[in-house]
């Protein structure tokens, strides 16, 4: 009787430990993380630089995680490239959320994006778990990487907006912006150190936060002042827009030429001869254009260093306008339509038949 019992008890261990659910750290090199992380010794991931994202390939039928946040975030949520949905992510103390339940049997690819800047909160996942036994496999980077240095125009503010009202948090969608597009056109993975407001020398109305120039070094974007190491990954392509904020509500810094050129030299000093295009934004005014007319003076001798050419008014409806005057998805749509072709020119991506 003691061995049947005995039997029976290993029987229901051995059939509880088949359907157990699999937890991993967020450190887990089956984890995949696209931009700038700080890893943990506790086996966490922490990062605020707005389209961060994360990648697994794992089996089960539901996904979940144990994060943090600290202030708030908006994330999409992938499923085998399919979007889901937003989540809106709160909360100081480590709490489980799940990402996706009631999935088919088999292997599934989680891509989980944060879409909104490190201004509003800053992001730590403790670990992953799949449900039912699930395994979890490392997303292998595309052939592909382009890093984009911007402002508000690269963090899809106001993207998800309408005409003529004011930004919200939920409205902004990093994945919308234009340089996100070209990224997916080419079949490309991307960087993005962006961040509203932001100028190369002089921010939005002048205002005293730090400038991109002093925040690209940095691993955060607004929480500490550690520096990034830039071993991290290398690049193929970088992308500039900066300037609509240096020269916005009668402004017009005389470093901002040299301020650009010594951004370009950081670039190159940690890339290498990477091809960067700076992008004369559709918003360009007067000033602004002359400025660039100025910086192509000084670049000249810089190989595979482009400024691309001025798309005035490209966004003129009002189907194209987002929150506070900020291009909406159709708006940047048609910015990318603009670069596309002169990023091909660049780097010898080949251009799609069908565009």
């Amino acid at each position: 009787m003691k061995q049947l019992l005995s039997l029976s008890l290993f029987l229901t261990l051995s059939i509880a430990t088949a359907f157990a659910d699999n937890t991993v750290k967020a450190n887990d090199p089956n984890i995949s993380f696209t931009g700038r992380v700080q890893r943990m010794d506790d086996g966490a991931v922490r990062y605020d630089w707005v389209g961060t994202y994360v990648q697994t390939d794992f089996t089960g039928t539901a996904i979940s995680m144990k994060t943090s946040e600290e202030g708030e975030s908006y994330n999409q949520v992938f499923i085998d490239g399919k979007l889901l949905g937003k989540i809106y992510f709160t909360g100081k103390e480590p709490h489980d959320i799940m990402l996706a339940k009631g999935l088919k049997n088999g292997t599934h690819r989680l891509r989980l994006q944060r879409v909104t800047e490190g201004e509003y909160g800053r992001t730590t996942i403790y670990s992953f778990t799949a449900k039912g036994k699930g395994t979890f496999k490392a997303v292998k980077p595309k052939g592909r990487l382009i890093e984009v240095i911007g402002d508000s125009y690269s963090c899809g503010y106001g993207a998800e907006g309408t005409e003529n009202s004011h930004f919200e948090l939920k409205t902004e969608n990093c994945d919308k912006a234009y340089e996100c597009a070209i990224a997916r056109y080419f079949d490309a993975d991307y960087v993005l150190v962006a961040h509203s407001g932001m100028g190369m020398a002089r921010n939005y109305a002048g205002k005293t936060m730090k400038t991109m120039t002093l925040r690209y070094p940095l691993l955060f974007d607004d929480h500490d002042s550690v520096a990034y190491d830039f071993k991290q990954y290398h690049p193929d392509l970088v992308i500039i827009n900066l300037g609509t904020n240096d020269f916005s509500v009668n402004g017009a810094p005389e470093n901002y030429v040299s301020n650009y050129v010594r951004m370009i030299k950081t670039v190159r000093r940690n890339y290498g001869d990477v091809p960067v295009l700076c992008v004369t934004p559709h918003s360009a005014n007067i000033f602004l254009l002359a400025a660039l007319k100025e910086l192509r003076e000084k670049i000249a001798g810089m190989k595979d260093v482009r400024i691309s050419e001025p798309m005035p008014d490209i966004v003129v409806s009002g189907h194209d306008i987002g929150s506070d005057w900020h291009p909406n998805w159709r708006g940047h749509q048609k910015i990318a339509a603009t670069l596309i072709s002169v990023v091909a020119t660049m780097t010898g991506w080949e251009m799609k038949d069908n565009l």
